[in-house]
Parts: structure tokens; sequence; C-alpha cells
């Protein structure tokens, strides 16, 4: 069945001029309300006002434009059911064929910091809801469409057809529809359960403090891209979010199409970058979502050439991230390395000639100086029939808290080199250890069951790279739980460690520094990271 009549209402005006300009073509009928009947007016497209079209006014200020029996019931009829047909024609009553509406941005608007509650009132939507959730019951009959990246698929059909879409069509439509009410209902009852807990003071299902974490949420996404595939070529994957994801954050300059292992272990690279940048001109290496380099110096080709020195060889296929223009020096020096992903705030035109001879590999300006990363956003994680949810280990050092529990003080190359080490290791995976000088890694222990076998790692690799240990410091992501580890790292070279404390063996631990003649600084702060 041909479309004759459709009932255009659109927040986001992306894209309707033209979808609307199809539909006149075609000789489809437009009804139209507000601000998308003004925009379409001002294009020449011919347009019949909802309150036209039903001889009922809009009023409230809004609230009240499209409930009305003329509109429902022009949607809502079985075309196929005679008393429904007889019905229509008894009341004079005209069918619309086609809807096309999408919501008030509600999640938007409460994501605002100083959004007040009255703000968010208004954004909740009533007639587009309803007008949706009314074509996709119908959609034996109904076109519905709820976001704009559906319109050309729509048109094609139409072109295609003799103004007809396809059942398979229609069936895929509603069901978005519903996905998309039933998302942002969730949306609403999370933010006034939100409400009322802020009043009443409950922080959670329990009595333990939550922090900022709800006692619920939902999580209305879209799917943003398709990905190649997952972590493995066998395994479907895609990126989703809601409005502007991280990625929106980058301009792609060069390289093949970026995938789910590279956008995670730039995830990585971004954190490592982030929590050095402020140092000099700096760079991290990210392998599996580990950093196995970085360092800063006065350039970024010299701290390039220290960051690769850690690990030249882990480094191969990695992620980079500069946090300073990349020039041709630095870009010479990366020239003929494998570098699967390189992120910097700018590249120099020389640079950019240069790092483009390979032609899969990814260069990434980034556009935003919080380099896409979300400070104080909680991270989720999926697990079967929910998720984890924890407020994020971004907390800036609290460096007075310190306190050197051995006999002998750190000097300052020691503390420079510990406090280097820390800002890292929080970003290496459980059981980490990383070895450290001043201005960039030296050995890297990630992922190990055995803490003094993450120290063993870490130094091995450091030889193997043919990096001197003696005099390093040692930066642990937890306590030491025996001496074991932290003699280790003394057979290696260190001189200074960096640790939380907190075991019970704790006075073991600082007897055998002791006896070592170590330096080492308690912070008070684990940071596991599985």
């Amino acid at each position: 069945m041909a479309i004759r009549r459709a009932l255009l209402s659109v927040w986001d005006k992306t894209g309707i001029i033209d979808f609307a300009g199809g539909l006149s073509e075609l000789g489809v009928e437009i009804l139209s309300t507000g601000g998308t009947a003004r925009a379409l007016a001002e294009a020449g497209i011919e347009i019949v006002e909802v309150d036209n079209f039903t001889g009922f006014p809009e009023m409230l200020d809004g609230r009240v434009k499209t409930l009305h029996p003329k509109v429902h019931a022009g949607i809502l009829h079985r075309r196929d059911d005679e008393s429904h047909l007889a019905t229509m024609e008894e009341h004079g009553l005209e069918p619309i064929d086609l809807v096309v509406v999408n919501l008030y941005p509600f999640v938007e608007t409460v994501a605002r910091p100083d959004v007040t509650r009255e703000e968010a009132i208004e954004q909740i939507d009533i007639g587009g809801p309803t007008m949706l959730r009314s074509a996709a019951k119908n959609h034996q009959a109904v076109t519905v469409v709820a976001s704009p990246d559906r319109y050309e698929d729509v048109l094609s059909e139409m072109r295609a057809n003799d103004g007809a879409t396809t059942r398979e069509l229609r069936e895929a439509l509603a069901l978005e529809v519903f996905q998309r009410t039933a998302g942002y209902d969730r949306a609403i009852s999370a933010y006034l359960e939100g409400q009322a807990a802020s009043v009443s003071g409950q922080t959670g299902s329990d009595d333990q403090d939550c922090g900022d974490l709800p006692p619920g949420f939902s999580i209305e996404l879209e799917r943003i891209r398709v990905l190649r595939y997952g972590e493995n070529p066998h395994q479907h994957a895609a990126l989703y979010g809601r409005g502007p994801t991280f990625l929106d954050s980058f301009e792609q300059l060069h390289g093949k199409e970026i995938s789910y292992n590279n956008i995670l272990d730039l995830c990585g690279a971004l954190e490592v970058i982030s929590a050095i940048e402020d140092r000099g001109a700096a760079v991290a290496i990210i392998k599996h979502s580990n950093p196995c380099g970085a360092a800063y110096s006065a350039s970024i080709e010299e701290a390039w050439h220290k960051a690769l020195a850690c690990d030249p060889q882990s480094a191969s296929g990695g992620i980079i991230s500069c946090s300073a223009v990349v020039d041709e020096g630095a870009a010479n020096a990366m020239r003929d390395h494998f570098i699967e992903v390189l992120v910097a705030p700018a590249f120099s035109e020389a640079a950019l000639e240069i790092l483009r001879e390979k032609k899969n590999r990814i260069l990434l300006r980034c556009r935003d100086d919080s380099w896409g990363l979300s400070p104080g956003a909680p991270v989720l994680r999926g697990v079967p029939g929910g998720l984890l949810a924890q407020s994020p280990d971004d907390e800036p050092d609290d460096t007075e808290s310190f306190k050197v529990v051995t006999e002998r003080e750190p000097s300052e190359e020691e503390m420079n080199a510990m406090l280097f080490g820390w800002s890292v290791v929080r970003y290496v995976k459980s059981n980490a250890i990383v070895y450290s000088g001043p201005d960039r890694l030296l050995g890297v222990g990630a992922g190990q069951m055995s803490r003094v076998d993450s120290a063993r790692i870490a130094a091995l690799k450091a030889s193997q790279a043919g990096l001197d240990l003696t005099g390093s410091a040692v930066a642990s992501d937890a306590f030491f739980p025996f001496a074991d580890g932290l003699l280790a790292t003394a057979e290696a070279g260190a001189t200074a460690v960096i640790q939380p404390g907190g075991s019970v063996r704790d006075e073991e631990v600082i007897a055998a520094a002791n006896e070592k003649g170590l330096a080492m600084v308690f912070t008070g702060l684990r940071h596991f990271r599985h």
C-alpha cells in the first residue's frame, strides 16, 4: 500500500529537509507541527499544519499538539478491517501512513551538571512517544521512523515499490521504536529515582556508601559503527554510544579503519599520556592495553627514543600517544617502526608526509584537551546478567600524604623516579611492577598472578632491552605480601620503592628494605587493574 500522507515532527532536524523533499516528489502529503513545520515551510516544502488537519489548536505551551483522535485514529486504524474503515468514514477521519518522530533530548538535558528539575521535566516527550508507539503497533500498514539514519532506507523502498515500503522494513523500524521508547522511559525513571534518592539521602540498595554511584540507571545506546571484527577475526564487534563518543574527539588523518583492539589500546594510551603530559613532551607506547614504554623529554623525538628503549620488541605494532606536535624529526625517528595507531594533538605537514608512507598506519589528531576521556565517569564492566560499576581510579596523587617508612630517605632523583613510575603503574594490569628513572620507564612486569614474578619479569625485560637498573626506582600497584618481591627488585639494582603498603607483613618488608639500604615510600592508595 502506497504512502499517501506522512506526519513529520522531529526535534533533531538532521536530514529532514531532504527527506521531506523526497516525500513531496513522490506525491506524499506532509503534516507537520511547530519547529518542524516552520523549517519545512522555509525550505519551500508544502505542508499542512497539524492543527489545521485536526481542527484543534496547539495549546498549553506546546504540551498538546498531536494528542488528538484524528491523528491517532489515522495511524491506528486497521486497513483490512471493514468496521474500522466504516468508523473512519463516519467521522471524516483520514489515514496517516508514515510517522516520522524523534524525541526531546531528555538524556542530553539531564547530563548537564547544571540542569534543573523543571528543565528536565519539560524535556519529557509525551506526544512523540505516543505517536511512535501507535505507528509501531500498526506497522502492518504504517511506516514509522525514529532516526534520521533511516530516511534514505524509506525513500529507497518507496521509489522502488511505487510509494510503498516492505513489511520487512516496517517490522524492523517498529522494533527500533519500541527499543528507543523503552530506553527513553528507563532514562526518565532513572533520573527521577536519582532525584528521589538525593532528597531522601539514599545512596544505594543497602547501607553501604556508594559515593556518586546511583541506585539505578539506564543505558540507551545506539550503534555508532560496525567494526571489522572483535578481539579475534571470528568475533563480531561494534561501537555503541549515545551522542558523541570519545572517538569524535579525534580526526583520522590517515590509515585503515580503526579496530576493536585498536580502540581498547587507544584508551590505555590516552590514560597514560594524560598522566604524564604535564612533565614535558611525553610519549606512551601501549600493547595489549599495557604500557611497554613511557617517557618525557624536551622534544617528542627524544621522548620517543626513551620510551622505545624500554621494550623495543613489544613496541612493534603498538599504539603510540604523544603529548605535543609530532614534527619532522619525530616522524623520521618513527618512520620505519610498525605502529598501529599514532595519536597526537597535531602533526607538521612534513611529519604527515613521512608517516603516511605506511598505508595502514592510523594517524589521529586529538581535538580535545582532555584526550577524549571522561574524568569522573563511572567505570562499567559487563558480567553475566548485569554490570559492575565503580568510580574511576583517577584521583590525583596527594604526595603530601606519602610516607617514607625506611631508615633512608630517597634522594631527589629517586623520588622523581618513583613518582614517574607511580603515575604509570596504575595503568598496568595487576599484579604490576615497573622500574623507572626520573623521566622514563625501564621495565614493566604486567598481569602476573604472583607479584614476585612481575618483579622478575620487569627486570628481565629491562635486561633484554640492554637497560641498567642500577639506581632505578620501583613502583608496585599493591603491597608486597612477602619480602621476596622487594628483594627481587633490590637484586635487579633498584634503590627506591614506592608502594601502597597495608600488608600484614609490612614490617617484614620494611626490615628487608632497610637491610638492603633501600628507600621506600608508602602511598596508602592501591591501584589494582584487572
